[in-house]
């Protein structure tokens, strides 16, 4: 089971999130988590790019542990909508859903509108053990409705 917290942190404070997960403080951590602070739902080469500007030279290996150790740490949220790569944000630990676009693949947050977690009590939960429910919303996003429009 994964550690839930809030990790809206400052970038300054990432070494004390880091430590507070059990994980070693790291250059290529710090980066990862302060990057992603910026750029949520980026995915992972995006999220390579922007820590290859940042500190140089870094592999796509250890972009990869980084970000597989902080999202079984609860510290990065992975989300991955059908057909496009995964994105990665640090908002998690919060009732929060996505819009993706069907074309581009922009993923934007979208708070629940009662404030209640969905479908948390389905009708038989088959010896599950319930701790989240995911909602996407498909659509297409407003720069992609305008080209279509336009087309």
């Amino acid at each position: 089971m994964r550690n839930r917290r809030e990790t809206t942190a400052p970038a300054d404070d990432v070494a004390t999130l880091l430590r507070s997960a059990g994980l070693r403080v790291t250059a290529p951590r710090r980066a990862v988590l302060t990057w992603l602070d910026r750029h949520p739902h980026a995915t992972a080469d995006a999220v390579l790019a922007g820590v290859r500007d940042e500190l140089g030279s870094v592999s796509h290996q250890t972009v990869y542990d980084v970000l597989h150790a902080c999202v079984t740490a609860g510290l990065v949220r992975s989300v991955q909508p059908a057909g496009h790569p995964a994105r990665f944000e640090r908002r998690v630990g919060d009732n929060h859903h996505h819009l993706v676009c069907q074309d581009c693949g922009r993923t934007q947050d979208v708070d629940c509108v009662t404030g209640d977690a969905p479908c948390l009590a389905p009708v038989d939960d088959h010896g599950f053990g319930i701790e989240e429910a995911e909602v996407v919303f498909w659509g297409l996003c407003p720069a992609c409705t305008e080209k279509r429009r336009t087309a």
